[in-house]
């Protein structure tokens, strides 16, 4: 009886393993083996339009506009772009500071917004008024917290269109700072991109982040904005893009450079409310995307357990589980430190496998925000 019950806990083991081992080799190894080299001097390809919606975000757009307005996007010294900052009914000194800055800069200008739009919460609005209001096909957005990597970050995210992409994924990052909460956060940011840039470079794409993404506003319009979920206060980003992406149309520029970089929340329950409310729109991805994400997070979640019921069993099961359990820690750390340096999270690796048992708790703590609704605002 005793066998029989190892032999089952070692195959249940084997099969969680195998299927981590499997996701982490054919998938997430995209981002680890990234290889695209991108030239810093390439002449602007085209015009583009930079959309950055801003609510009571005064300090935020001082601090990070700049470098925004600053980029190195020239044909013949002029700017071969526009910075469009969407001002949606701002109570601080917003307006004034976005005034202020106009006769510097001959490419930027704002829209205010003065009234808010009944049943469409978030910034899915503001944002569209941004889109309607753009000079240029290819837009690349932000947020008013995020900060570019550099001077070449416009640059560096135009190349990721070609003759089919109409999407371009980038990275956004949180700068480092202090403490086991700066960890998690940026830990469970870079798990995140290696899970949908990897995917989307793997033919199936199903999200995008805000803080960096660019796509075409003919691909916007067509597929009717934020229509079919307007209703959401996020999904602004992944819910457009697992509508509007497909295998052929979804580019991904991995650069230091290209990066951009924002303020991590500075407690635990601003954290978990802002992770809430992202985790709610997961729901309602396609089933395709939900079958593969629920199937890896469910074997993640599954396997530090698995793995502590196994090992109550003698040898020869004992010597099989701890193999498995070293195959499997061997091909994630190869993969994790190569895609850390990637996006330049280096220093995180060091707590790759507390955060990655932390992961269990994760998955326990925001589970519940797919089963919910969440609150309607920014």
């Amino acid at each position: 009886m005793l066998d029989h019950l190892g032999e089952i806990a070692l195959y249940f083991f084997a099969a969680v393993a195998g299927i981590q081992i499997i996701y982490f080799l054919f998938i997430f190894s995209r981002v680890a083996f990234y290889r695209r080299k991108f030239d810093l001097d390439q002449a602007p390809s085209g015009p583009f339009s930079v959309i950055i919606c801003a609510k009571d975000e005064e300090l935020n757009l001082q601090r990070n506009l700049p470098g925004i307005l600053q980029q190195r996007y020239h044909v013949h010294h002029k700017p071969e772009y526009e910075v469009i900052v969407v001002n949606d009914n701002s109570e601080d000194d917003t307006r004034y500071y976005l005034r202020s800055i106009e006769p510097g800069y001959p490419h930027y200008r704002h829209i205010e917004i003065k009234q808010a739009a009944k049943f469409i919460p978030g910034k899915k609005y503001p944002l569209s008024i941004g889109l309607k209001g753009a000079q240029f096909e290819h837009v690349l957005l932000t947020d008013a917290d995020c900060k570019p990597g550099s001077t070449n970050w416009l640059s560096l995210m135009s190349q990721g269109f070609d003759t089919e992409k109409e999407i371009v994924l980038g990275y956004g990052a949180y700068h480092k700072k202090p403490g086991f909460l700066n960890k998690v956060i940026r830990y469970e940011t870079f798990f995140s991109a290696l899970q949908h840039l990897s995917f989307a470079m793997s033919g199936m794409p199903y999200m995008g982040v805000g803080r960096n993404l660019a796509y075409k506003r003919e691909l916007f319009f067509r597929h009717k904005g934020f229509t079919s979920h307007q209703h959401l206060a996020s999904g602004d980003d992944d819910l457009f893009v697992n509508a509007a992406a497909n295998r052929k149309n979804v580019g991904v520029v991995i650069d230091k450079q290209a990066f951009t970089y924002s303020e991590p929340k500075i407690s635990w329950n601003s954290w978990f409310r802002q992770k809430t409310r992202h985790m709610s729109t997961g729901k309602h991805y396609r089933f395709g995307h939900k079958f593969v994400l629920g199937l890896f997070s469910l074997t993640h979640f599954l396997f530090y357990p698995a793995f502590i019921l196994a090992l109550f069993f003698p040898p020869p099961i004992l010597w099989y589980v701890l193999g498995i359990f070293g195959l499997k820690v061997l091909v994630q750390s190869i993969i994790t430190f190569a895609a850390m340096r990637k996006l330049d999270e280096s220093d995180l690796f060091k707590f790759s496998w507390l955060m990655d048992i932390f992961m269990v708790l994760y998955y326990i703590l925001f589970t519940p925000a797919l089963l919910f609704r969440s609150k309607n605002r920014w």
